[in-house]
């Protein structure tokens, strides 16, 4: 079955290989006709990306990815539509991506104290954009202290490894509440990895009540199964059900870019929901207060 589809996807601008140009080139080159940019904490690379798009006929939605802390792992939530020229809404993904900042500077120096020895104007200048563990993990492979990304997350930074640094502490729901004062709309990303298909029926209510429109059902690796089961979750809350790839570039994510059937459905259902919208005076978010760093 044809694929014309990706809405997840990221660019230089955060933790991606391709410039969003290069993206949106590669788009084209394989068929896509509907791409969405989704950096994490970072749009921009979103004015670049809307130029190449329209340059290639393909229809450019402007997103973004907010990372956010729960027990046992992370969940993020995705967001379509925004309105990322805001003033206020620019002014806290800056807090945001300076946490990045400090995170990623801190990994580094705990590297160091272990005797793993990269350079953090390395992990500056692999970066280009915002900084994420990525990044790190790229600057250890490349100083041939692993032999995959991989590996660096599960020997070194993944959670509960030796130079972990928790982020900026933001809930998922302060992340829905983020988004939408943006006026976007706010989706939770592969959802199957936290909470898991057994808890996520208990977040969801949580989750509609502040402003939740939409559930990643057609995501990357998802078997058919879980596909179905995220479908009936997402019919039974009235959540509009979307799906990419979360492409970063080879090697990074197993589903390449476009490699996963997305149907129109969700397009179209996002462009209504956005255009409802559109014009409106979005909510205001206060930034939750920042934790202690490792």
């Amino acid at each position: 079955m044809a694929n014309y589809i990706d809405l997840h996807t990221h660019s230089t601008a955060s933790d991606g290989i391709y410039s969003p140009t290069e993206l949106l080139q590669r788009a084209k080159d394989i068929g896509l006709r509907v791409l969405a940019l989704t950096d994490h904490d970072s749009s921009d690379g979103i004015d670049e990306a809307s130029q190449a798009a329209a340059s290639l006929d393909i229809d450019f939605i402007p997103g973004i990815e907010i990372n956010t802390d729960v027990n046992g792992g992370e969940v993020h939530m995705l967001g379509y539509f925004i309105e990322y020229q805001l003033p206020a809404f620019q002014a806290v993904l800056k807090v945001l991506r300076d946490a990045r900042e400090r995170r990623g500077q801190r990994m580094v120096e705990l590297l160091n104290e272990q005797g793993v020895s990269i350079a953090w104007e390395k992990v500056r200048e692999i970066a280009q954009g915002a900084v994420g563990r990525p990044h790190v993990a790229k600057a250890l492979l490349e100083a041939g202290y692993v032999q995959t990304i991989g590996e660096a997350f599960d020997k070194y930074i993944g959670t509960g490894r030796p130079a972990y640094v928790p982020r900026y502490k933001l809930s998922p729901v302060d992340a829905v509440h983020l988004i939408a004062s943006a006026n976007g709309l706010p989706v939770m990303a592969h959802p199957v990895e936290l909470p898991g298909l057994e808890e996520l029926r208990n977040w969801l209510p949580e989750l509609c009540e502040a402003g939740l429109v939409g559930l990643e059902t057609y995501y990357g690796p998802y078997t058919s199964e879980q596909e179905q089961a995220l479908l009936a979750l997402a019919n039974e809350y009235k959540l509009i059900p979307t799906g990419g790839t979360d492409f970063h570039g080879p090697g990074i994510h197993p589903t390449p870019l476009g490699g996963r059937y997305v149907p129109y459905d969700a397009v179209e259902r996002l462009k209504a929901a956005a255009e409802e919208r559109r014009g409106k005076t979005p909510p205001a978010f206060e930034l939750p207060p920042p934790v202690e760093e490792k």
